[in-house]
């Protein structure tokens, strides 16, 4: 069983500590890692999208950051984000490899596989830019269907409403990296 802080709105741990699912029967704030596996393109920023698993308990099927996963209880978001990336894709990075961009907090509640899913998330976001190649990628096939590379400007737009339905992206992940992007001048 897999087991969460509680956190504050900023990220900060309380003390306390839920199960996996009863944070997201409650929504119940915890705090996760994403990270965006990025390259230079020939119109601009391509980011790495990966195709969740049919069988993931949220957004099964669709398209979403390139790698995310819980801050398990009394971990930190770096080197959880480092065990995410390689877990998830096969990505064994470095800590400096990670430039980590900032946070965002997220909420919603829908319906997957008949049941309510409640989330409330502070997620720490981390950019990593080395040289990927997609079809080189170990992929953890319970949480990753594929991966592609899409247009970075291309998913902005896919994500604003009304939302394509092939992803299920935060914009507020997007506008994270996005403003990482324009800060350090890339």
């Amino acid at each position: 069983m897999e087991y969460f802080d509680v956190c504050d709105s900023r990220g900060r741990p309380t003390g306390q500590v839920v199960a996996r699912e009863e944070a997201h029967r409650c929504g119940t704030r915890h705090r996760t890692a994403h990270i965006w596996v990025i390259r230079r393109g020939p119109g601009g920023t391509e980011v790495l999208l990966q195709k969740r698993s049919r069988q993931k308990d949220s957004y099964p099927g669709l398209y979403d950051t390139s790698s995310a996963g819980h801050i398990q209880a009394g971990d930190r978001p770096l080197p959880s984000a480092l065990r995410e990336l390689e877990e998830e894709l096969g990505i064994r990075a470095a800590p400096e490899e990670l430039d980590y961009a900032g946070t965002f907090h997220l909420t919603y509640e829908e319906i997957f596989h008949g049941e309510p899913f409640r989330d409330d998330e502070v997620a720490f976001v981390y950019v990593y830019r080395g040289a990927v190649e997609a079809e080189a990628l170990r992929l953890q096939t319970e949480e990753v269907e594929r991966v592609d590379w899409f247009d970075l400007q291309e998913v902005w737009r896919a994500c604003q409403p009304p939302r394509d339905p092939r992803f299920c992206v935060p914009a507020e992940g997007l506008e994270t990296l996005m403003a990482y992007l324009e800060g350090s001048g890339l």
